[in-house]
């Protein structure tokens, strides 16, 4: 008989799996950052170095408070029990994008536009908050679908993969 401090051998703890989730958070958000503060810098027509590391400083800041606070996988689990999604399935992978997009990239965009239109105000530029960030946020939540659609598999195989052979 073989004996293990977990309930169940060879199966993640609780802990374990919400630790896992926290980390494929934290991924996400660095590369959700990464792109989008470079797509925010780049549709600026305003390309700096210092000013896309602040951009991207910014961003990784609030992606990863977000990941810290929102169970991602629970919320993208629910989301998935309501809409009768098979795990695996690409009805699953369009709803788990659609959440992580919809938490994620709202506020990244937000954290970025307000930087930017708070740093074109102060230098006299006459820009109105609301139809910069409106027309930001629609191209960051494209953006921002198609790198969840994309990363969010490999992320979660290589965490969970590691942690499975610990």
């Amino acid at each position: 008989m073989q004996f293990s401090s977990q309930p169940n051998p060879g199966r993640p703890t609780p802990a374990q799996m919400k630790s896992a989730g926290r980390f494929i958070s934290m991924l996400m958000g660095l590369i959700l950052s990464f792109f989008q503060s470079l797509a925010g810098q780049l549709f600026s027509g305003h390309f700096t170095l210092p000013g896309w590391l602040i951009s991207l400083a910014l961003s990784i800041c609030v992606s990863w408070l977000i990941g810290w606070i929102v169970p991602m996988g629970k919320v993208s689990q629910s989301l998935c029990q309501k809409l009768k999604c098979e795990p695996g399935s690409l009805k699953a992978r369009l709803a788990e994008t659609c959440v992580s997009d919809l938490i994620f990239t709202p506020f990244i965009t937000l954290a970025n536009v307000l930087l930017a239109w708070r740093n074109a105000t102060a230098g006299g530029a006459k820009i109105p908050f609301l139809p910069m960030f409106l027309s930001s946020l629609g191209i960051s939540l494209l953006i921002g679908f198609v790198l969840v659609f994309i990363f969010q598999p490999l992320c979660k195989k290589a965490v969970l993969g590691k942690m499975m052979k610990k």
